[in-house]
This record gives structure tokens, C-alpha cells and sequence, in this order.
């Protein structure tokens, strides 16, 4: 049924003029006459009769006018619940722990009348990630994906690099360097458990791998970050690699270190994938926080080269 020969129907029953439907639709009266008579042809009943003053609805008419009335403000409850910025921008933070949870976290700390929701994607990989936000599974997401694989209908901009550390324990031998080259860590030990195969991760760390000659071990199941920790601490070779904005928390007792990678700084690019077009005033604002806040790198910085500088 023509929601707009309802409404045109419910405003002349409640003005009693054609013309001052037709004014307020912003159409002309001509057209409202067109609109009332497809509607009263619908239904096969008279909805108004003429007067001398004016409209008024018919015995139908009265009984048809409270059902369109429940029917409009339906109609307008449900525009306004998808309308940009009446529900919170849906996140993918890919992983509570890491760079983007902590800079969306950041983001609503200095906004807090900002409304928003964060989700974990941590068990898809980029693509799947891109196709969540296509479909509206999520609004956002960050995501490490080669600018050739971007979906039609997905913008993508670069607005995270996050640098890489060296974590690790105090009897490791470079647990005391003021910072370390990657060219420096050939010939050590680094385990990243739980590098998942078809990742955005995973391609990361094999082009780190083979532009520095480094040996990145994600061999043997993945028991969470307080093994990981538990393992560093005890170990005088072991070596892992972490975001300097990534958020981790150990035992006082572990003494554990973060060393900085200079000579270049290896970065891991997030980029934020939202819808084409997307006008949810939330997004334009994140945006605009990330692009202002972003911590300043190095000037001599390594990503793969796949990624979009």
C-alpha cells in the first residue's frame, strides 16, 4: 500500500483541505487528488467527502484514518531507527588487547557522548572481515588488506600504523638494548603462536620474515597471552613481537621488556573499512580522532608492500 497516499490522506483528514495537503507534501494539488483516488480504488471505498468548508473523511474514511495513523508512525519509528546516528557505530576491533581496541577505547573516552559497539572478529580474516562490513554485520573494521582486494562498495584508509617491540624476558640477551635493528634478530628465536594460515597476520610476518632473514616460529598450540608471558619469563632466548600500542599485562615479578625495532621500524598498517558513503556521524568522527591523534613514526618505517602507504 502507498505509504505516501496515507499520509496525504491522513493530513487532509486532520486539515480538511486538499490545498493545504498538497502544500504541506510540497506537491500540487492535482497530484494529491491522483494520490487519494489510487488509494480509495485500492481499498474500493470512499475515504473523504467534499464540503462547502472543506474535507472530511467519510464513515470508512473514519475508520480507515486510525490504522493509517498507526501505520505512519510505525513507518517513522522504523526510518528512525536506522537513520544515521539514531543506533551505535557497530566496531570490529579484530582483537581486545591490540592498537585498535585501544585507540577506539581512547576515542571514547574524549567522546563520550559518542554511542558505540565493539565486537572481536578475531576468528576471520581480512576478507571475511570486509564482507561483515558490506553486509552491515559491523560498520567498521581494521584491517591489514592489500588495496587490490578492497571490495566494490569499501572505502579503506591507512590511519594506524602500529610500530613493532621486542618482548622479552630479563636474561635475554637483548632484554638491556636501548633498541635493536630487525636485522638484529636474525639468528634468535621468535615464537608468535597462533598465526593462523590465509591471514592478514600471517602474511605480515612472512614478508617480515623475508625482507630481515628472520625465523618466526608460530609452531605449537596457542594457550592465550598469560602462557605466552609465563614462557618469555622463563627463557633466556625466547622472543616475541608486540604493537607498541598493543595493551598486555604480566606479572610484576616476570620483569619483562619492550624493545623498541628502529633502522627501520617495522609497522603494521590498520586500515579502517567502512561502507562507501557511510554518513553515520559517529564514523565521521572516529575518522577525524584518528587522523588528528595517531602517534607519530619514525621517519625511516617497513610494511609490506602490498599494504597502501
Amino acid at each position: 500500500m502507498d505509504v505516501e497516499a496515507m499520509r496525504t490522506f491522513v493530513a487532509i483528514a486532520r486539515t480538511g483541505q486538499f490545498q493545504a495537503a498538497a502544500d504541506e507534501a510540497g506537491i500540487s494539488q492535482q497530484a494529491v487528488s491522483k494520490r487519494i483516488a489510487a488509494l480509495e480504488k485500492r481499498l474500493g471505498v470512499t475515504l473523504l467527502v467534499r464540503t462547502s468548508r472543506g474535507s472530511r473523511p467519510s464513515l470508512d474514511g473514519q475508520v480507515f484514518l486510525p490504522h493509517a495513523q498507526k501505520i505512519l508512525t510505525a513507518v517513522e519509528q522504523a526510518e528512525q531507527a536506522v537513520r544515521p546516528g539514531s543506533r551505535p557505530l557497530r566496531v570490529d576491533v579484530l582483537n581486545r588487547r591490540i592498537a585498535p581496541a585501544q585507540a577506539v577505547y581512547r576515542f571514547y573516552r574524549s567522546h563520550p557522548g559518542m554511542s558505540l559497539d565493539t565486537v572481536a572478529l578475531s576468528n576471520e580474516n581480512a576478507a571475511q572481515a570486509a564482507q561483515a562490513v558490506l553486509e552491515g554485520t559491523v560498520d567498521v573494521s581494521f584491517r591489514a588488506l592489500p588495496v587490490d582486494q578492497i571490495p566494490s562498495g569499501l572505502s579503506a584508509e591507512r590511519l594506524l600504523d602500529g610500530p613493532l617491540e621486542l618482548l622479552v624476558g630479563p636474561g635475554h640477551p637483548l632484554a638491556d638494548a636501548p633498541w635493536v635493528r630487525p636485522a638484529d634478530l636474525t639468528g634468535h628465536r621468535i615464537w608468535i603462536p597462533g598465526i593462523r594460515p590465509g591471514t592478514e597476520w600471517a602474511a605480515f610476518y612472512q614478508a617480515l620474515s623475508g625482507a630481515f632473514g628472520l625465523s618466526i616460529d608460530a609452531l605449537g598450540p596457542h594457550f592465550g597471552d598469560e602462557a605466552l608471558m609465563d614462557a618469555l619469563a622463563d627463557s633466556v632466548s625466547l622472543a616475541t613481537l608486540v604493537g607498541s600500542g598493543d595493551r598486555y599485562v604480566w606479572p610484576q615479578t616476570h620483569d619483562l621488556r619492550r624493545v623498541p625495532l628502529r633502522g627501520p621500524t617495522p609497522v603494521y598498517t590498520h586500515a579502517l573499512l567502512s561502507r562507501t558513503g557511510d554518513q553515520h556521524p559517529v564514523l565521521t568522527a572516529l575518522r577525524d580522532h584518528l587522523r588528528t591523534s595517531r602517534p607519530r613514526t619514525p621517519d625511516e618505517v617497513w610494511a609490506p608492500d602490498w599494504t597502501d602507504r
